[in-house]
């Protein structure tokens, strides 16, 4: 069984910047595209950053420039350094193993205007 444990989540203020980790277990994965997914309340689940094997990186339009991810394979270790922060950001934040069915419990992420 696949487990996948979110962490860093918070309440900030807007402008401010936050840290998520994701952990996950199964080496058959370690090499899949890794993904970040957010949903507001009330709003359906989006992908907002992917980062492939090679690193390559791809963005929702209203996080490119201000988030970051990145992963270390030898960890099993996915990030999302959030900068600038906006109150449209809140929500809880799930890491994903693309072309699985796996996702992470979630992480809370308040930003407070």
């Amino acid at each position: 069984q696949v487990q996948l444990v979110e962490s860093g989540g918070g309440l900030v203020q807007a402008g401010g910047s936050l840290r998520l980790s994701c952990v996950f277990s199964g080496s058959p994965y370690r090499y899949n595209t890794l993904a970040w997914g957010r949903q507001a309340p009330g709003k359906q689940r989006e992908l907002v950053a992917t980062i492939s094997d090679a690193g390559r990186t791809t963005y929702i339009d209203s996080v490119k420039g201000r988030f970051t991810i990145s992963r270390d394979n030898a960890k099993n270790t996915v990030y999302l350094q959030m900068n600038s922060l906006r109150p449209e950001d809140t929500g809880v934040y799930y890491c994903h193993i693309s072309g699985t069915g796996y996702w992470g419990q979630g992480t809370q992420v308040t930003v407070s205007s």
